[in-house]
């Protein structure tokens, strides 16, 4: 019978499914563990997903905090033709993407995850956090969501709802509190 069940009987459910170690015990090597991919972009939302995540998963365990920037020719309204910067352009979307993944990593961190930054660039964003989650073998996505709406979102597209229509894992997704 499944646990939980209205035919279950309190003797029959058994353990929680999800506990959380008291302090000074330890659950053994986390290295085994999948990890739980983060998408992180800096907003009130990713981090409220962050500490949502670390508050309902059990800590500790390895995380991937994802930071994706999308590379300028790839943008609909700028295109190849505009997209001639001087290198040094680049390098510094990709020092501010580290940097963005690297105080990811610190809220994370700081919320019980054993976490490592990964930077990615690439179009569309929810691709690039699938297939980031894919080959990293993530049982989990955390995204925060922005929380626009049917019609902000047909306008501005939602990053949450794509991976959540196209990922094979689970996804937790998370709206900053008002």
């Amino acid at each position: 019978m499944v646990r939980g069940s209205a035919g279950t009987t309190e003797r029959d459910r058994g353990p929680p499914l999800m506990t959380r170690p008291r302090s000074g015990r330890s659950l053994g090597d986390m290295s085994d563990r999948p990890p739980v991919l983060i998408a992180f972009d800096g907003s009130d939302a990713a981090r409220a997903a962050i500490e949502v995540a670390g508050g309902q998963l059990e800590t500790p365990r390895p995380a991937i905090v994802l930071t994706v920037w999308t590379p300028l020719e790839d943008m609909p309204f700028w295109g190849p033709a505009m997209a001639r910067f001087p290198e040094e352009l680049l390098q510094v979307a990709m020092r501010q993407s580290e940097k963005l993944a690297a105080e990811g990593v610190a809220l994370a961190d700081a919320a019980g995850f054993e976490a490592k930054a990964v930077v990615e660039s690439g179009d569309p964003v929810w691709r690039c956090i699938v297939d980031t989650a894919d080959a990293n073998g993530a049982d989990l996505i955390v995204v925060g969501s922005h929380g626009r709406g049917a019609i902000g979102s047909a306008l501005l597209g939602s990053v949450a709802t794509a991976v959540a229509h196209h990922a094979a894992q689970p996804v937790l997704v998370c709206r900053a509190s008002d």
